[in-house]
């Protein structure tokens, strides 16, 4: 939220956010069952494993695994059930042999490792090597030293329901290309590894190549393709289109590496397509597409179609900004300096993003509890689950609701939710009037049907456009946008997230036949963070 408003999100919602699919979470079941490892002592020791215990415990571990011997290896971890399973997997479903692991000088309880092994598979056999590390602990009920079971203890890929195999690839390698034919990969472009995997996966085996020979991850979630880690024997590429543009990629990948937690998409207006989705993010999930947090004060685009369409007021129509606002017993405030204006107009109350302004005209009629809900889809194309954008993606959320949170609501808190996909889809659909499903790849690959809304009428476009101008050059919007030729506008937010210290960072924004929205975990004010990521990208033109 981009004014100081705080409102409690729903925590089971943010978490999708933060941990993707759950990964790297604390082990569930490990928390229930104590330490989960065997072979118990007869006096329990309490406190931090002593530099001996760490160093005797993870040489044991080492030495079973080396060995091929899971039951035993998996022993040495506080969650015995969960370990050997995927030890065993190493071995037999993976076809590693020869392991033989080097441990590094421990920092603390955790010890960094090298595993160097051979994959054989079909007569052929080939190197692997990779670094990985484990945390030792002191078992809860035991009081054995044990290593902290993860899967990324056996490769550091691994997440939660993960499993490793060797065998012929489930589909056919693909050669991705941008929008001119410039080959996409995952080391040039590190965060669209995840997604060059899900194109394989949907689209391998009608890109016209042939599978081959390969040590991978297949990752639980559904929506996730096998990462591939080690080929044996190559399968022919098939060519697969995307509607990426390799310099706002570039560029997208450069901006969000700046800032931790970070995830940023670009749309190109006039068609849907993506031009650009990058995330720097610990675990993988690509929250630029499928994020479900709270929005913050981008939000208030959407808020002002609906006053505008509905005749409550206009770009140039009153817009009071009071210091607070009262909705059914809650107390909205803006941010701590910002200077009431009895006399402001909607278009000054957009660009400093006054809250109270819009909690104050959400009460006027014909409004009522579902005309947010009713403007988001119908206008904007939000909330109906039917976005195919070539791979898994998140609609928005608006709901319809009551009480104080369809006032949160109008000012991007209580229970609407967003990914940075969609609100560059609402800055896209905001300045040409036409919302245009975003998409990855062509549906004409596939088949599928792109969502539709009706849009906005053209004067509403017009004054959304010209509040996002004014915004960027004289409102919130202003310092990240410093420098931008051509015809540009933003919106700032930041959203305030029950147990989280700092709000997340929210920024949209367009320039010529260019919108991008980024958004920051507890990356602060819209402009702070997200602000500069979206505007590096609008720099490339693409």
């Amino acid at each position: 939220m981009g004014k100081g408003v705080k409102i409690t999100v729903i925590s089971s919602v943010f978490a999708v956010m933060v941990g993707g699919a759950g990964y790297g979470a604390y082990n569930i079941v490990s928390a229930l069952n104590g330490d989960g490892g065997s072979g118990g002592s007869a006096s329990v020791r309490t406190g931090p494993p002593s530099s001996d215990e760490i160093k005797e415990t993870s040489a044991k571990f080492f030495a079973a695994w080396e060995k091929g011997r899971a039951a035993q290896a998996a022993t040495y971890t506080n969650n015995d059930a969960a370990a050997e399973p995927l030890l065993t997997s190493y071995s037999d479903a993976a076809h590693i042999t020869g392991v033989k692991i080097t441990p590094g000088t421990a920092n603390g309880a955790t010890v960094p490792y090298t595993v160097r092994a051979t994959v054989s598979y079909g007569g052929k056999s080939k190197p692997l090597a990779y670094r990985s590390e484990l945390t030792v602990v002191r078992g809860k009920t035991t009081g054995r030293a044990l290593v902290d079971w993860r899967p990324s203890v056996v490769h550091p890929q691994l997440q939660k329901g993960d499993t490793l195999f060797t065998g012929e690839a489930a589909k056919p390698p693909i050669e991705a290309v941008d929008r001119n034919g410039a080959v996409l990969t995952k080391e040039k472009y590190p965060s669209l590894g995840p997604v060059l995997d899900t194109l394989r996966e949907r689209y391998g085996d009608k890109a016209g190549g042939t599978p081959g020979i390969e040590l991978a991850i297949k990752h639980q979630s559904p929506d996730a393709g096998d990462t591939s880690l080690l080929t044996l024997t190559k399968g022919r590429a098939g060519r697969l289109q995307t509607t990426i543009s390799a310099s706002a990629q570039a560029a997208a990948e450069t901006a969000v590496k700046k800032f931790a937690q970070s995830s940023v998409v670009a749309v190109k207006p006039s068609t849907g397509e993506v031009l650009a989705v990058a995330n720097n993010r610990r675990d993988q999930f690509n929250a630029a597409f499928q994020g479900e947090v709270a929005p913050g004060s981008t939000m208030k685009i959407i808020t002002a179609a609906m006053l505008i369409d509905n005749g409550v007021t206009s770009m140039n129509g009153p817009a009071p900004c009071p210091a607070d606002a009262v909705w059914q017993g809650q107390t909205f405030k803006n941010l701590k300096g910002m200077q009431p204006n009895e006399k402001a107009t909607l278009a000054n109350s957009f660009l400093r993003s006054c809250n109270t302004a819009f909690i104050k005209l959400i009460d006027e009629k014909p409004l009522s509890d579902s005309s947010l809900t009713t403007e988001a889809q119908d206008r904007f194309g939000l909330g109906r689950d039917d976005w195919k954008t070539g791979i898994a993606s998140f609609d928005g959320r608006v709901p319809a609701v009551s009480g104080p949170d369809r006032a949160a609501n109008a000012i991007g808190q209580g229970q609407v939710q967003m990914s940075p996909l969609n609100m560059a889809s609402v800055t896209a659909t905001a300045i040409t009037g036409t919302f245009r499903q975003p998409y990855l790849v062509s549906p004409k690959l596939d088949d599928r049907q792109l969502a539709t809304a009706k849009g906005l009428p053209a004067s509403t476009a017009a004054q959304l456009k010209q509040m996002m101008r004014l915004t960027a050059t004289q409102g919130t919007a202003a310092q990240a946008m410093a420098g931008l030729s051509g015809d540009f506008g933003a919106k700032t937010g930041s959203a305030e997230v029950d147990g989280q210290a700092v709000s997340n960072s929210w920024f949209t924004g367009f320039r010529g036949d260019l919108a991008a929205a980024a958004m920051t975990e507890e990356g602060g004010h819209g402009g702070t963070a997200a602000g500069p990521i979206v505007a590096a990208v609008l720099r490339t033109g693409s």
